[in-house]
């Protein structure tokens, strides 16, 4: 049950935000046992964003929530193929980049929890 949540400081195409959520989803799977099946995708498009009061580029920021425990090693990787995807298909260098994680024991869905 991962979730991962995407706030771009750039308009998007209904076309590039469909290729965002294609990318995320083979993206997830550097967290084993994570797959695109369960994955949410939320993406925010052109939100203001500032890093250190910048905001001459644009920034992204992901938030990015599993059921479960995953190794630093794994969110590592993570981290590495979200930036791999703001500079392949949004032009947005790594350094203006920002990840972070949340696991969770307890997480709902259909009526129930897991």
């Amino acid at each position: 049950m991962p979730y991962i949540n995407m706030k771009v400081g750039k308009k998007l195409t209904e076309e590039k935000m469909i290729e965002l959520k294609a990318a995320l989803g083979k993206a997830i799977e550097a967290i084993p046992g994570k797959s695109e099946t369960y994955l949410m995708v939320c993406i925010e498009d052109d939100q203001k964003i500032w890093l250190a009061g910048d905001d001459t580029t644009p920034k992204a920021f992901f938030d990015v929530r599993i059921l479960g425990k995953a190794r630093s090693e794994d969110f590592s990787r993570m981290t590495g193929e979200l930036c791999r995807i703001c500079s392949d298909l949004l032009g947005i260098a790594g350094a203006d980049v920002y990840v972070t994680y949340s696991e969770y024991a307890d997480w709902g869905w259909n009526g129930k929890n897991f």
